[in-house]
């Protein structure tokens, strides 16, 4: 996940960047078996978000607070952790919305 939010740290915050990421995300998952919950569930929230923007006009202020959102997200994750570490990451990202 460090070299995924590297890379979104690195991005603008438009929808695009959210596709992109899915995509990734999707990728990663395919790579690496032991990720490939973790991956479908951020792919998902992702997802969500992209669905539920995609035809609307975006606030500036929500794609800035959802970018912002899911790369602390990204970032607090521990892909190397163990088992209670990387279930209380799994229930956490299941629980979260990128946009208030």
């Amino acid at each position: 996940m460090n070299d995924l939010h590297t890379w979104l740290s690195q991005q603008h915050h438009g929808l695009r960047t959210f596709r992109i990421f899915q995509q990734k995300l999707e990728t990663l998952g395919r790579d690496d078996p032991s990720q490939r919950g973790l991956c479908r569930l951020l792919s998902g929230l992702v997802g969500s978000y992209v669905e539920t923007f995609d035809e609307a006009p975006l606030p500036v202020e929500v794609a800035d607070g959802a970018y912002h959102r899911l790369l602390a997200l990204v970032a607090s994750l521990d892909l190397k952790g163990d088992t209670s570490r990387r279930l209380a990451d799994i229930n956490r990202v299941a629980t979260c919305e990128l946009w208030q």
